[in-house]
Parts: structure tokens; sequence; C-alpha cells
């Protein structure tokens, strides 16, 4: 995707990259100049924050599932950290059991960042806070009748009105806690339809953090930076992740920072951050982080967004935050995680982190499957 312009300056007053603090009616305006150029798109969008937004509520809110036939591709991808969906019809039907299961949640935007332009392609990453109530009878099993809020972050490319390929961290692990329910169950199911039909989790038996008898890369790979916020985040990233260097934290970020993290958790301030990403690290301690996508845009609150999509590989060798998964059982774990962060005078204000814990679980049952059925 090409680098990301100054989006926010302009005189249509584009709501780009300025979610947190509007109102829906201000993100969906009836009559509006476009903002910047959207050859392709639909005329009701203004911007792609605009067609983020409002497609995503048409969809989900109103119920005009069909919208996805004029939104997607036919071949569209749609990666999931439980299951990848390869076409268009699949993402309807999908999208029809979700609504018929929770027919009361209700997504609200709370950023969308992005880069890219309308020639190329654009490039989004929209921060979700849903909330709801299990009234129905679905895929979380008999209504409970509880309320739930969890965080999802979905990435998108998008070319000319379509998303033709998108990644989806779902927290579900979060609604399956508040709703009272044992996690082990939908983990064993899950793992039981991939284990039907012949899939396996394949252990390469390493992640090339380590090169032989030498220390981790000392230099990080920036070469999916856009710009030098994007460099630097990247930067402290691989310190922090693949050198263990858990002492930039203190670093960058402010005294003040919020953290907002997987089953809904809020915490404050750069200790509680640091024990977060270290006890992460101690349930996989010899994880390698791998960054895949990151951009960012200038925000009306101050400051700068940057969004990273990750990708966290190792094996099950220790105990730390993923409490679900108990004892460590030594199998190969693939995390994948989207990150939001807001930067104040060059450090971090805010961060919200989504990846589930619900998938992890569903890997290790996996491989106990496939371990027993080679015994």
């Amino acid at each position: 995707m090409a680098a990301s312009p100054d989006h926010t300056d302009n005189d249509d007053g584009a709501i780009a990259a300025k979610v947190e603090r509007h109102d829906y009616t201000d993100l969906a305006p009836t009559t509006r100049k476009r903002a910047h150029a959207m050859e392709g798109f639909d005329e009701i969008y203004t911007d792609i924050v605009d067609y983020i937004v409002r497609c995503t509520h048409r969809i989900w809110d109103e119920r005009d599932i069909g919208l996805i036939y004029t939104h997607y591709t036919h071949n569209c991808v749609l990666y999931g950290t439980m299951a990848t969906i390869y076409d268009r019809e699949a993402v309807v039907r999908d999208t029809i059991q979700r609504l018929v299961s929770l027919p009361e949640r209700r997504g609200m935007a709370t950023q969308v960042l992005w880069n890219g332009n309308d020639k190329d392609g654009f490039y989004t990453s929209h921060l979700v806070t849903g909330a709801g109530r299990h009234s129905q009878n679905g895929h979380f099993g008999p209504p409970t009748g509880k309320t739930f809020v969890s965080r999802t972050i979905a990435d998108c490319m998008v070319y000319r009105n379509r998303i033709y390929r998108e990644w989806v961290v779902a927290d579900t692990m979060a609604i399956i806690k508040q709703l009272g329910l044992d996690p082990n169950v939908f983990a064993e199911e899950a793992a039981k339809g991939l284990f039907d039909k012949g899939l396996e989790s394949i252990d390469i038996g390493e992640n090339r953090r380590l090169i032989g008898q030498q220390m981790p890369e000392w230099k990080a790979d920036t070469s999916i930076a856009n710009n030098e916020v994007e460099r630097q985040t990247l930067e402290w990233l691989h310190d922090m992740w693949n050198c263990r260097m858990f002492g930039r934290v203190e670093k960058h970020y402010a005294p003040n920072a919020q953290y907002h993290g997987p089953k809904m958790t809020e915490l404050y301030g750069p200790a509680a951050v640091l024990h977060q990403h270290l006890a992460l690290l101690g349930s996989i301690p010899d994880a390698a982080y791998m960054p895949q996508h990151i951009c960012s845009n200038p925000c009306e609150e101050g400051g700068v967004k940057v969004a990273v999509r990750w990708v966290m590989e190792g094996h099950h060798l220790g105990y730390g935050i993923l409490s679900e998964l108990g004892k460590p059982t030594g199998l190969r774990l693939q995390v994948m995680g989207i990150t939001h962060y807001h930067y104040k005078n060059g450090r971090v204000v805010d961060e919200w982190n989504v990846y589930d814990e619900l998938s992890l679980l569903t890997q290790i049952k996996l491989g106990q499957m496939v371990e027993a059925k080679h015994k």
C-alpha cells in the first residue's frame, strides 16, 4: 500500500482517522462532499473511514446482509483466528449465523486507521467494541440471557468498493467467560471439526528467532514502515518481543498509559503493560514476534494512532497469562493479533490489544488429538 498522507487537513472536514469521539450520525452523514478521491466506490461513501463504518452498520445493524455481494469480491479470503473463509457466499452464511445467535449485539466503531488510495487500493484497521445479550440458541448453545462486551479488530484490503482480503481477530474468549460457559467445551468441538477434516497443526520445530548458537537479530526489519513513527514502533516492538528488552515499555509508554486487552482487561501504567506482555511470553517463552502490516494516522484527539497486525509463533512451554490453556503442553501455538497504539508527545497513552485465547486453546486440543492418533 502507498504511504499514508496527512488525510485530516482538508477543507471538506474529513472524518478520516477521527472516529473515537464522534457519534455514528457524524461518521455516516447524509449530505457531505467527498473528503478524498473514491473512484469506483458507491456514491454514498464520502471517505474510506465512512465506507468501513457505514457498510459495517448497514450489513450488521440494518440487516442488509445482501450488501456483502457488492462489498466483497466473489473470491475474497477472510482469515480468522479459528478458521479461514475462501469465498463470498461463505461470508454471507457466516454473517447470518452470527446474527441469529446474537441478534442484540451492536458493533460500535472505536476507530479506523488506514493508508492507501483509490488507485492502488486501501488498507483499513477497524477497532470495534461489541455489546449485547445472549438471547438465542446458536453456536454459544442455549440462551443464558447474560450480557457481554468484547473487542474485535478487522483489517481489510479494499479496491473499488470491494473487500478482497480480510483479517478478523475477535476476542471470543471474552464472550464465553462473561456468559459463564466452559471454554474447553467450545475448543474441543472446534478442534474436533478441524481434526475430522484432516487438518493438523504443523510444527516446523523452529521459528528462526535464533539462528544456531547466535543471539537474536538485534536490528528490526522496518521495510513495511511508511513513515518515521511506524519505523520507530517496529523497532521498539522488535526490541521488546524478540530481544526480550521489556524495559522498552518504561521508555515508550506515558506514565498515565492505559491498556485495553483481551478478555476486556483494563489496566493503567507502564508496569501493568509490561506485566501483560511479559506474561504472554511466559506462556510461550520461545515465541517469535512477526509484524505483518502497519499503518498510521494523525488523530483529532491529538497525536498519532498506529495499527500493527502481527503473528507470534512458539510453543506452550511455560506459565503465564494464557491461564485457560492449563499446564504447559509443549505444543506449537500461533497467535494472530492486531494492536492499536495512540501516541502523544512521542509516547504511548493508549494500547488496544486483541488476540483470542480460545483459538489458542483450540490449537492445544487439536494438537492433543493428533498426538493421540499417532500413539
